[in-house]
């Protein structure tokens, strides 16, 4: 008993072009790919139901490589700050916010980045906090992650004050004259982390349950999500996982990366690289060699050009990273590392270099914004995965140009040159650091602009991707990046039955319209799990 999907543009993905007439799907998996003539006479008493895809496009499930998953949902369900334009219409929007909860409870909020709010703009001060909100502790989190601010009152609960000294890989700030400012970045925000209130079991499942539904309306079938290190440790996140997903039966095929912090736990609970279920799977141990390109953490070979005091913060000594690498190998895993600036690149190179992987899987290497060519050709030595986030373009131009430096030599976003030197990259979003939507991540990769930029000023356009090659960052790619290259990602006999389903070709459409394309459908396992007819 099974499916005939039929009535579009059918994209197998198998090669640039490649259209059928008809799918046959059973159960959770691809039967076979035909005309539509061939499979109703051949499975003509196996058809229990037709899906016309009314002249939309199908195409093989869009796959967000590397996001979190609940740090997504979070976004959605509590105090939201990426569509502020100005410091004032952040600070209003905590105002209102704070007038809604409990006197004393914790006010946390999501994406403020002050690069939208003009070239003279100044980040979130918290003396600015104190003054709007004095009854609560509040923490501010920059779009990035990488920086947070908090007002006074959460420095005092976190024991910050002048003389507490910056841990490794993390900056506390000061004014000139000594002072807090209130802004803490990478690693120094786990000192907030750390006494943060435990989070709970509904808010876990709130938070999924949002994201996950959210996916499913932008034709996403599944991510790459790293999240069990933040709420509640390993189990209890992992138990959340499960309780949505598989015992509520909100349908997503979760790849989990394990944070090297929690990858104890999971090797204590018997798991190992890709076990699991099809719903449910363990990925790379991820780490994170640096920080960002927003907050000047992100670790460059040569200071910032618009702040010439910094090079960036490396996370780790090149002795810790090998350290952490070799621990991967010893308990058989790939690793995932956070690499934005060359200089992390380049350590995070020295120490695969060093302690190769003899096992399943592929590391990956998330990010990978600043290159040198040197690198380039080092990487194409090695079974690397380069997991790339287009949308970054549309967010940091034109501001990075300024932060690394006009005159600058190097690869700076550089998708086109890595495809080209024979490199295997994956597409992802790092929501809720950028919009979830794979399409206007496909849009960045393609047109190497802004959505929202009525100049529409192009940024490296000896850059831009085909459509072809940037639908295939979301859907072959991330197969690859997981080691999933033989039942995903592609339409084949055999292969999973996950679609996302268009109402326009987005391989036949002014790129400038991709952005705007509406879903139809997403099938994750043969399954309708999101349905605009439905759910309009």
């Amino acid at each position: 008993m099974g499916t005939l999907w039929y009535g579009g543009n059918i994209y197998t993905m198998q090669s640039e072009n490649h259209i059928v007439e008809a799918v046959f799907t059973s159960g959770n998996r691809i039967i076979e790919l035909g005309t539509l003539q061939d499979l109703e006479k051949k499975y003509n008493n196996e058809i229990t139901k037709r899906m016309d895809l009314l002249g939309g496009t199908m195409i093989p499930g869009f796959v967000d490589s590397h996001m979190h998953l609940i740090g997504h949902g979070e976004k959605l369900i509590r105090l939201d700050l990426s569509g502020c334009q100005s410091k004032a219409e952040v600070l209003m929007a905590v105002k209102h916010y704070s007038r809604k909860q409990e006197k004393g409870d914790w006010i946390i909020g999501e994406g403020w980045n002050e690069n939208l709010w003009g070239p003279d703009a100044e980040p979130i001060f918290a003396h600015e906090l104190d003054e709007i909100v004095p009854d609560h502790p509040v923490l501010l989190k920059r779009i990035c992650r990488h920086a947070l601010v908090a007002n006074n009152s959460a420095l005092r609960t976190a024991n910050i004050d002048e003389n507490t000294i910056s841990p490794a890989g993390g900056v506390i700030e000061k004014d000139g004259y000594g002072k807090l400012t209130g802004i803490v970045k990478d690693q120094a925000q786990e000192l907030f982390y750390n006494v943060l209130p435990k989070v709970s079991d509904t808010y876990l499942k709130n938070a999924l349950r949002a994201a996950i539904k959210d996916a499913h309306q932008l034709g996403i079938t599944g991510a790459h999500t790293e999240d069990l290190s933040y709420y509640g440790g390993y189990n209890q996140t992992y138990h959340a996982f499960r309780h949505v997903i598989e015992e509520e039966g909100y349908l997503f095929r979760a790849h989990l990366l394990v944070h090297h912090l929690v990858v104890d736990d999971m090797k204590s609970a018997g798991e190992y690289f890709l076990s699991g279920n099809e719903w449910i799977e363990f990925g790379a141990m991820k780490i994170f060699a640096d920080g960002a390109l927003g907050g000047r953490t992100a670790l460059l070979s040569h200071p910032y050009a618009d702040d010439p005091s910094t090079s960036g913060v490396a996370i780790f000594t090149q002795e810790e990273l090998d350290e952490l690498v070799k621990k991967a190998r010893e308990y058989k895993l790939p690793v995932a590392v956070h690499a934005i600036g060359d200089l992390a690149f380049e350590m995070v190179l020295n120490s695969i270099e060093k302690h190769p992987l003899k096992g399943d899987g592929r590391d990956r290497l998330i990010h990978a914004q600043i290159l040198r060519e040197e690198l380039i050709d080092r990487v194409r030595q090695l079974p690397v995965i380069l997991d790339i986030q287009p949308r970054f373009l549309a967010s940091d131009f034109p501001w990075v140009i300024d932060r690394i430096g006009k005159n600058r030599v190097g690869c700076y976003y550089a998708w086109k040159t890595l495809l080209q030197n024979g490199l295997h990259c994956a597409g992802g979003s790092d929501a809720p650091i950028e919009p979830l939507n794979p399409l206007l991540g496909i849009h960045a990769a393609v047109t190497r602009t802004n959505v929202d930029d009525p100049a529409k000023t192009v940024y490296h356009p000896l850059e831009c991707l085909s459509v072809f090659e940037a639908v295939s960052l979301f859907t072959k790619g991330s197969a690859y990046a997981a080691c999933h290259e033989n039942d995903r990602g592609v339409m084949k006999e055999g292969y999973l039955a996950d679609f996302t389903i268009m109402n326009e070709d987005v391989f036949n459409i002014n790129p400038e319209k991709i952005p705007y394309i509406a879903i139809s459908k997403t099938a994750i396992g043969g399954e309708i799990v999101y349905d605009s007819e439905v759910e309009n």
